[in-house]
């Protein structure tokens, strides 16, 4: 661990206690992901010393590494335990990828901003997180040629849910995304039985733009 590690892992403590345990986190494991990942990491270095506080922050690509309360409900909405192959559409950062990395057996991670994956996937790597593989896709899109998964998350709003996406849940599998366009959307959690799908809607939230064929074209988004 590096002296700036040292420096930052009270921070991390400090913020699990206080903005997520005082909350609704509960779930035991994502509380341990959220305790050990180092945040820090994935921020650029002009922001590292708010990397710990309660809110998103710029990446570069007019993207964000979302508030650390999000993270964490939305990680808990999936209910991982540890077996699945999940699949993450917006991979930003890294860090949300890096969470579910701690959680699940596999995890796929799509980014349409190369310069983004490429920073990404060298932070997962830095951190000897192997089981994460990150492509360059158009995540709207999915990757069927790795489905069917047990858990999807989405960290960009669509407009609405891409079936392209439910396609590709497994039986039982969960879908966590937030659906809405700029002046409003909603975490959704879809869940497939068979070929039915239930959904409900659980908080009003606010993300980026999903770009793509099934996201938000160019243009679209700021008349909504």
């Amino acid at each position: 661990m590096t002296p700036e590690d040292t420096a930052y892992s009270k921070e991390r403590q400090q913020m699990v206690e206080r903005q997520l345990a005082t909350r609704d986190i509960r779930d035991r494991r994502v509380l341990s992901a959220m305790r050990t990942i180092p945040r820090h990491h994935f921020v650029p270095s002009e922001y590292r010393h708010m990397a710990y506080t309660d809110g998103p922050l710029p990446i570069g690509s007019s993207q964000t590494i979302s508030q650390p309360y999000i993270v964490a409900l939305m990680t808990q909405m999936l209910r991982l335990e540890g077996d699945e192959t999940v699949l993450e559409v917006g991979t930003g950062s890294g860090y949300q990828a890096a969470i579910l990395a701690y959680l699940a057996s596999v995890v796929h991670t799509i980014e349409r901003h190369a310069e983004l994956a490429e920073h990404a996937s060298q932070v997962l790597s830095s951190l000897e997180l192997t089981n994460v593989h990150v492509h360059i896709s158009d995540g709207s899109l999915g990757l069927p040629e790795f489905a069917p998964y047990q858990a999807i998350l989405v960290t960009a709003a669509a407009p609405e849910v891409p079936q392209t996406l439910l396609s590709q849940l497994d039986d039982g599998g969960r879908l966590v995304l937030p659906v809405g366009g700029r002046l409003g959307q909603v975490l959704e959690r879809w869940e497939r039985r068979g070929s039915e799908y239930t959904s409900e809607s659980l908080v009003p939230v606010a993300f980026v733009p999903l770009r793509g064929r099934y996201g938000w074209q160019e243009g679209e988004w700021d008349i909504y």
